[in-house]
């Protein structure tokens, strides 16, 4: 069983940033598998918006590219999204999970919102 707890989401003005953590606990080996952040606005389906394999290549959403950097440290089980220059179209509640078709259980997420 593997649990996954995000954190670090908030209240944000338009250009400011905000860093995401996901800590994941249980039977799990972390390290050897690809990791995402993905969000959901609400009415949308959920989109992955950043992935980063078990050795360290990252891919992003063309919505993202240039502004999100995905990470991960390994001895510590946890994955990280640093956000930069947001935008209100970044409010989203936001999950980590892996990416594919096989996936853990669902965190709660956290929210983000993007606003003035």
């Amino acid at each position: 069983q593997v649990q996954l707890e995000e954190s670090g989401g908030g209240l944000v003005q338009p250009g400011g940033s905000l860093r995401l953590s996901c800590a994941a606990s249980g039977t799990i080996i972390f390290s050897i598998y690809a990791m995402g952040w993905y969000r959901q606005a609400p009415g949308e389906q959920r989109e992955l918006v950043a992935s980063i394999t078990s050795g360290g290549v990252t891919n992003y959403a063309d919505s993202v590219k240039g502004r999100f950097t995905i990470s991960r440290d390994n001895t510590k089980k946890t994955l990280y999204l640093q956000m930069n220059s947001l935008k209100p179209e970044d409010t989203a509640v936001y999950y980590c999970n892996r990416p594919g078709a096989t996936k853990y259980s669902w965190g709660q997420g956290t929210q983000v919102t993007v606003s003035s």
